[in-house]
C-alpha cells in the first residue's frame, strides 16, 4: 500500500521555495503553505470517508459455532480515519504529504491500513491465536482514492506555484 502521497513538482517547488526564502515575504510563504494544504485537504477527507464507509465482510459463523460481542469498544475504521494526516513543507523537500500516522494508531492496528488495502483481513478470533478468521474488503481503498485526486491536486499545486511566482516577479 502506498503509505505516503506526495504532491511535488520537484524542480518548480524547489526553485520557488528558494525564491521565497530569499525574498523573505513571510505572508507569501504562509499563503503558499495554506493554499497547498487546502489543495490536499479534499484527498485527506475523502480517504477518511472511504475508510469509515468501507464494507468489511466475513464468511459468517458456521452452524453450532459460538459467537459474542467484540471484546473491544474501539471502532477500527474510525480510528484509522483519525490517523490520516497532512503535512506541508515549503523548504527542503517542498510539497504536501498525506499519510497514515501509525503513531496515532493503537499497537494492534498499526499494520491494519496496509492489510485492509490488500482486501484480505486475517486475524485471530477474539485474540485466540489458535483460531483464525478471514474477512474481506474492497482491495485498494487507499490507491483508488489517491488516483482519483492526483490530477486535481497537481493542477491546484501548479496554479498556486504560478501565482506565487508571479507575485515574486
Amino acid at each position: 500500500m502506498v503509505q505516503n502521497v506526495r504532491v511535488i513538482g520537484t524542480g518548480q517547488l524547489l526553485e520557488l521555495s528558494a525564491r521565497l526564502r530569499r525574498a523573505g515575504h513571510e505572508n507569501i510563504r504562509n499563503s503558499f503553505q495554506r493554499r497547498i494544504r487546502r489543495a490536499a485537504e479534499p484527498l485527506r477527507n475523502d480517504l477518511q470517508d472511504t475508510i469509515r464507509r468501507l464494507d468489511i465482510r466475513s464468511q459468517g459463523r458456521n452452524a453450532g459455532k459460538r459467537g459474542g460481542p467484540s471484546p473491544t469498544t474501539r471502532p477500527m475504521r474510525a480510528t484509522i480515519a483519525e490517523a490520516i494526516r497532512i503535512s506541508v513543507r515549503t523548504t527542503g523537500d517542498p510539497g504536501a504529504r498525506v499519510w497514515v500516522d501509525k503513531g496515532r494508531l493503537p499497537p494492534d492496528l498499526r499494520r491494519m491500513p496496509d492489510v485492509i488495502n490488500t482486501g484480505r483481513i486475517r486475524h485471530p478470533v477474539f485474540g485466540n491465536r489458535r483460531r483464525w478468521a478471514q474477512q474481506s474488503a474492497n482491495a485498494g481503498w487507499w490507491d483508488r482514492t489517491v488516483r482519483g485526486h492526483t490530477d486535481r491536486i497537481t493542477r491546484e499545486v501548479e496554479r498556486v506555484a504560478d501565482d506565487v511566482r508571479r507575485h515574486l516577479e
